[in-house]
């Protein structure tokens, strides 16, 4: 049987955990929480706009996230 998304059958990482987080231009679109996070205990998903600047700060939970490549 498949593990469902977000369960702890899955290796995923604590939502907001973290103030700062480096993302990969394959995380775009990028959007907190990020697919790979626990959502039981997180905010709404909201989709930020790193593209221009390669940074982005989240509205709600104020993590700061930074685009280490361009690939």
């Amino acid at each position: 049987m498949a593990a469902r998304a977000g369960t702890i059958e899955q290796n995923l990482i604590e939502a907001n955990a973290q103030h700062r987080y480096q993302v990969q231009s394959r995380d775009i679109p990028l959007s907190c929480p990020m697919p790979a996070m626990y959502l039981w205990n997180s905010h709404p998903k909201v989709y930020l706009p790193i593209e221009e600047t390669g940074e982005a700060k989240c509205p709600y939970c104020g993590a700061e996230y930074t685009l280490v490549d361009t690939d």
